[in-house]
C-alpha cells in the first residue's frame, strides 16, 4: 500500500523529478517549495506517509522544520537530502539518528 510522500525541496527541478519519479512507482506525492508552505499546510498523518525534507532550504531550513514537528508531535518519518557533499547530516535525540549514504 503505497503511502504520501512529501517533498519538500526550493529546488523546483528537483522536486518535478522525484515527484514524477514517486508517482511513476505508485506513491501519491505532495510537494512544497519551503518548509514554511509544509508547516501551513500540515500534513494528514491518518495514513502512511513521510517527508524527503532538503537540508539546507532558505528560511527554515530542513534541521529547524524538523524541530518543529517533533514539538507539534508529528511522527511522520523525515529523509533528508542534500546536494552538498559538506553537510553534516542533521542530529535530532528525539527521533533514532540519521544514517548517510
Amino acid at each position: 500500500m503505497p503511502g504520501l510522500v512529501h517533498v519538500v525541496d526550493d529546488d523546483a527541478s528537483f522536486r518535478t523529478a522525484v515527484e514524477r519519479r514517486l508517482k511513476n512507482a505508485g506513491y501519491e506525492v505532495a510537494t512544497y517549495p519551503s518548509a514554511q508552505q509544509l508547516l501551513d499546510d500540515l500534513p494528514d498523518e491518518s495514513s502512511p506517509g513521510c517527508i524527503l525534507l532538503d537540508v539546507r532550504i532558505p528560511g527554515l531550513s530542513g534541521p529547524d522544520l524538523q524541530a518543529r514537528l517533533i514539538d507539534l508531535g508529528s511522527t511522520l518519518p523525515i529523509v533528508f537530502l542534500t546536494g552538498h557533499a559538506d553537510t553534516k547530516p542533521p542530529c535530532r535525540q528525539s527521533r533514532p539518528a540519521p544514517r548517510t549514504f
